[in-house]
């Protein structure tokens, strides 16, 4: 029995090294990964670091919507609570509550942005206006960093589960990584709007 299992695996080792078995490719494209997801988190960190100046500008607005000031507060704080290890890249569940947090802060901030065009004191605000122009490139950048992210883990993935390299992956232990979902696809690629001028800025 020892002897079979052993010959069995001689002879997997042989074929992988036979038809080549994407031990190097898998190293390439799993750092590309990391390095992908290394900015996303930056980009998310930079956008959470901007959103306090926005509300200690915004307090500073007699008869401000608390309720709508609270909500952005909020969903920053529980956005910022969760640990950000690297065994998140290969946990869907972990990855997928990571996500809900983001969106969540996104639509508090983006209802925030809203508002505040009913404020004039506000749109006239040189600080404000320099803030908005931040979080308008920051929430730009974050849709450049989550698509290279996505096809960083699309050209991964595609490698785990294409043969030879997926009995690679089998015996090294190279599982397939989850990657960002959306319930609706075309967001990835449109950043929030926030436009004070009237108008909604064409993307």
């Amino acid at each position: 029995m020892l002897r079979r299992l052993l010959s069995a695996l001689i002879a997997t080792f042989a074929l992988l090294a036979l038809t080549g078995c994407g031990y190097n490719d898998f190293q390439r494209l799993d750092e590309q990964v990391k390095a992908s997801w290394a900015e996303v988190l930056s980009q998310y960190q930079r956008r959470a670091d901007l959103i306090p100046n926005i509300v200690n500008t915004v307090k500073g607005e007699a008869n401000f919507e608390q309720e709508t000031l609270t909500r952005v507060i909020e969903a920053r704080s529980r956005a910022t609570a969760i640990q950000v290890t690297p065994e998140l890249l290969n946990n869907p569940e972990a990855l997928q509550k990571f996500q809900a947090a983001q969106g969540e802060l996104s639509g508090a901030l983006s209802r925030l942005l809203v508002v505040t065009e009913n404020y004039p004191n506000l749109k006239a605000n040189q600080g404000f206006q320099d803030l908005r122009v931040q979080l308008e490139g920051t929430e730009n950048r974050i849709t450049v960093a989550r698509n290279r992210y996505i096809k960083a883990v699309t050209d991964y993935n595609v490698l785990a589960r294409s043969f030879p390299s997926n009995l690679t992956a089998m015996v090294m232990g190279y599982a397939v990584k989850p990657s960002f979902t959306v319930a609706n696809e075309a967001a990835i690629s449109t950043a929030p709007v926030v436009d004070f001028g009237g108008k909604a800025a064409s993307k």
